[in-house]
């Protein structure tokens, strides 16, 4: 590149740094290298080190970067990003900016609050969908307690004529992904068929805009529209359970759009049998269909869920570290992403590799981890099974090594776990004195500073409390 071109862009950082805090500068823009610019074609490529930083900056800085483009560039550019997508092999992937009027576009959509009218009815080319198109199928990651609801919701996408398993009815704990399903559906329906109209809302805005439409005294409006719907996806209908006159007026929506042949998804957060105040005309109608729970994700499909985002986001995050997230994560899909983005903005910022102490770092501000303190009954049964001994021999006045072995390990975990004394630690842990109690911890951490195999021994009965929680 030419001297000026170099000039160009050292500008480019200086504008954006008077313009952002130092920390966002040095997480996301001094990453940033111009790799080429082209006066011909006006094109700028520049190089990101991942998927999180271009997303980010997309999503929320997008404006700034065009404008302080505009000025050191000059206008009507072509901005590039080559993005590492894969930091083991060197792979890369150049995405083409979009551009900054459709951004705000989404941004309004996304916020939108008013009550569609009849015109939308009459120019159905006009209709948003509302769907976040990158919540798809092929990122929707499978695993045994999703495996049903989405398969189902997979084939209804792609035969949303067919009236078997309508409507469709998913619930579940949040975090475990119907947002993400749900919006599948109608992304996939739409990639098919694009001259469906697939609306996607949140019970919340549907009931923002039923009481816009009746205090504008266009409430026929407002059903006419819903009511040409090919395919109405409904988020979080729990939040109806105290609306009265929203219900009425969906009832009717609902009964059109079925009887038509037209398809319904509906989310919430319980099976419509614990909906309490919802009518029971309503109920009877969810449950008509098909009713698919999507349970908490295993640790096994937390795990491929990591992966997943992590090769996404071109990181490197070791093995371990990846399993302690997937144990700790309270089997949320919104927390595994949360911690995972939290580890590539610290590792930015602090120029650090990702390992297991910013993990438990990380992981203490991102996710609400069950604290119930344990039992000593619960540490002693642990510690048994993961010796093969009795509780009994452990209480016990036996000397086999292997008893006293459990025996010590069980009291030092005592310790570090519930901040007993060591005299009643020692009452519970077989009638033992206090000096004993201290004996045996000092013995166990002795031997942690020298011996690593043990140290991998207490590091699994640790992992093994959470189970218990």
């Amino acid at each position: 590149m030419t001297k000026r071109t170099n000039a160009l862009w050292d500008e480019t950082l200086r504008l954006i740094k008077e313009n952002v805090s130092e920390q966002q500068f040095s997480a996301l823009f001094k990453p940033m290298v111009l790799e080429s610019f082209d006066e011909n074609s006006r094109r700028i490529l520049v190089k990101l080190p991942s998927m999180f930083v271009y997303e980010y900056v997309e999503e929320h800085y997008a404006d700034l970067l065009f404008k302080v483009l505009t000025r050191t560039f000059g206008p009507g550019f072509q901005l590039n990003y080559r993005i590492l997508a894969d930091k083991e092999h060197g792979k890369t992937n150049v995405i083409e900016s979009e551009p900054v009027a459709n951004i705000d576009q989404q941004r309004q959509r996304s916020g939108v609050n008013q009550s569609p009218t009849i015109l939308d009815a009459v120019q159905p080319q006009q209709i948003d969908s509302q769907l976040n198109p990158r919540l798809t199928f092929s990122n929707f990651v499978e695993g045994a307690s999703n495996k049903l609801p989405r398969t189902v919701g997979l084939s209804i996408a792609e035969h949303p004529r067919t009236t078997s398993f309508n409507p469709m009815f998913i619930f579940g704990p949040s975090g475990c992904g119907k947002t993400h399903l749900i919006n599948a559906i109608g992304v996939r329906t739409k990639e098919l068929y694009p001259q469906k109209r697939v609306l996607y809302v949140s019970a919340r805005l549907f009931q923002v805009q039923y009481t816009n439409a009746v205090l504008k005294n266009s409430l026929n409006d407002f059903i006419r529209f819903y009511q040409t719907i090919d395919m109405l996806i409904v988020d979080d209908i729990q939040e109806w359970m105290s609306a009265a006159k929203t219900q009425d007026t969906f009832f009717h929506i609902f009964n059109h759009l079925f009887r038509n042949g037209k398809r319904i998804i509906l989310a919430s957060d319980r099976p419509p049998v614990d909906l309490k105040g919802m009518h029971e005309r309503l109920l009877t109608r969810f449950a008509c269909g098909l009713t698919a729970e999507l349970e908490k994700p295993n640790e096994q499909l937390c795990i491929d869920i990591l992966h997943r985002k992590i090769k996404h986001d071109g990181l490197n995050i070791p093995e371990e570290v990846v399993r302690f997230i997937a144990q700790t994560a309270n089997g949320s899909v919104r927390d595994l992403e949360g911690v995972v983005n939290s580890l590539m903005a610290y590792s930015i910022v602090y120029n650090r590799d990702i390992d297991m102490t910013l993990a438990e770092r990380v992981i203490k501000r991102a996710v609400k981890v069950d604290d119930r303190p344990l039992t000593v009954d619960e540490i002693v049964e642990t510690v048994c099974d993961y010796f093969n001994v009795s509780t009994t021999a452990v209480s016990s006045r036996s000397r086999k090594r292997e008893h006293v072995m459990a025996r010590q390990v069980a009291m030092y975990l005592t310790q570090k776990y519930t901040k007993m004394p060591a005299s009643r630690i020692g009452q519970l842990v077989g009638g033992r004195d206090h000096s004993t109690v201290i004996h045996s911890c000092a013995q166990v951490e002795k031997r942690l500073t020298t011996d690593n195999s043990f140290n991998e021994e207490i590091t699994e009965i640790e992992k093994s409390f959470k189970l218990k929680k």
